[in-house]
């Protein structure tokens, strides 16, 4: 996957994420009855992701960084629109579990591109602007979505955050198939 395809993937990611996030806080805390049952649903997610890393990152050693975040980024999508649905605490631990192991697949793979990539001297620079372009729409998108929250229901935003990540996951896969075809096209001398 190339640098431009994998910061423009990851920023739409990054763009979906942080509209939903505050706000999936507030949706998670009403359905429990307590503080403590919103501290188990947020450990919960936590501890999963925790347990997850050392498995995703032999898995993406094996089947490749592009393959596992594809599958968080369609994995998101549905997530996103089972939220608006869930009814009970139950509902809520489970969700948490599987957004915990998606989580952890998007925290490994996303290191462990830049860590496959080879320019050494260029690493740190790599890294800034990564963080530079996926904070800026982390940010534009929080401060867009306060805006939007006044004409849309809650749920809504999970259903736009549902395609934002299903458009992410797009990118990602275009751009892995036309750089496949090209890698295809120079190796045979087409």
């Amino acid at each position: 996957m190339n640098y431009k395809t994998f910061v423009t993937s990851q920023s739409i990611m990054m763009t979906a994420s942080s509209m939903v996030f505050p706000f999936y806080l507030l949706l998670i805390r009403n359905i429990g009855d307590s503080y403590a049952q919103f501290g188990w649903a947020y450990g919960l997610f936590a501890l999963t992701a925790a347990l997850a890393h050392p498995v995703v990152g032999r898995l993406s050693d094996r089947v490749g960084d592009k393959w596992l975040l594809l599958l968080y980024t369609w994995g998101m999508a549905g997530m996103m629109l089972v939220v608006p649905i869930i009814e009970n605490v139950g509902q809520l631990y489970v969700l948490q579990i599987v957004m915990g192991v998606l989580g952890a697949v998007q925290k490994t793979t996303e290191k462990t591109v830049f860590a496959r990539q080879n320019d050494e001297a260029a690493a740190g620079k790599r890294v800034g602007k990564y963080h530079l372009w996926t904070t800026i729409w982390g940010a534009a998108a929080v401060i867009a979505t306060g805006y939007l929250i006044d004409f849309l229901t809650i749920g809504s935003l999970f259903y736009v955050a549902s395609f934002l990540y299903v458009v992410s996951g797009l990118v990602m896969g275009y751009g892995t198939i036309s750089r496949s075809r090209r890698e295809i096209i120079v190796d045979e001398g087409l």
